[in-house]
């Protein structure tokens, strides 16, 4: 069965999106690659300086992966599509990830500036992935001016506390016509597999890899948790009761 997500043309068979920030060593990256399976990684364009000849980031991203460059530092929406503008120009493609802070203690995305900036990227014909509060109305703006898929928040960026947003990940998931990526506190591969569950398309995660024992063990672990979340979603869920269901007959014992 072809399942694959299709998103901007391009068709991928892991639903896993990996990042590449706070490793101890940005050498780590291809092992992180290839042991989650992810075809998807992300970068902060204002960790790469195109420059350098000293090697940077950018030289560790295996070749064959979809880079999907980010926004991050950005305050307005102004200076994201600046970012988004001087990434395509510096080679790294028409993928972006749309991400507006200018709240420096919980790091909340701004949708008002998201769906701005979205707009016009979208149509210069960027494919814009939108990072988000689980906000419905700004969901469905944002798929309205162009967006590829709407990427809400499970928890705060890097908290590693799981789906605490779940409720409202489960209406987007429910509302959006464009796929829904769970972006942002995913803390264990069972968080992971409970939003692929509930129907997520997709899960991007860095922290709760890069903050491992050993990074490369849970990246591994994480990619057969989303698949096996992809899987049950697909398989359709038992429905639950408030009161126990035998799983067989109570009647026609021997002797009776």
């Amino acid at each position: 069965m072809n399942d694959n997500l299709i998103i901007g043309g391009r068709s991928l068979e892991s639903r896993l999106f990996i990042g590449t920030g706070k490793y101890s060593t940005d050498g780590m990256i291809p092992e992180i690659a290839k042991r989650s399976g992810s075809q998807v990684i992300t970068v902060a364009l204002r960790r790469v300086d195109f420059n350098s000849t000293k090697g940077n980031v950018m030289d560790h991203i295996p070749a064959d992966m979809q880079l999907l460059p980010n926004t991050s530092g950005a305050r307005n929406a102004q200076e994201a599509i600046r970012i988004a503008r001087l990434a395509k120009a510096a080679g790294c493609g028409n993928w972006i990830k749309i991400e507006i802070i200018s709240d420096n203690k919980y790091l909340l995305p701004d949708g008002y500036e998201t769906i701005k900036a979205t707009e016009v990227l979208a149509a210069e014909g960027f494919v814009v992935l939108p990072y988000i509060s689980p906000d419905l109305m700004v969901a469905k703006k944002l798929v309205e001016v162009g967006a590829s898929a709407v990427m809400p928040l499970g928890a705060p960026i890097g908290s590693n506390r799981g789906l605490k947003t779940k409720e409202l990940l489960r209406i987007l998931i429910a509302e959006i016509d464009v796929p829904v990526i769970v972006d942002a506190g995913i803390g264990k591969p069972s968080d992971a597999c409970e939003a692929m569950e509930m129907g997520a398309a997709a899960c991007l995660l860095n922290t709760a890899i890069a903050s491992a024992t050993q990074p490369a063990l849970m990246a591994e672990a994480f990619g057969k948790a989303v698949s096996a979340g992809r899987l049950a979603y697909l398989a359709g869920l038992g429905a639950t009761h408030e009161v126990a269901i035998a799983s067989s007959p109570l009647t026609g014992f021997l002797n009776e």
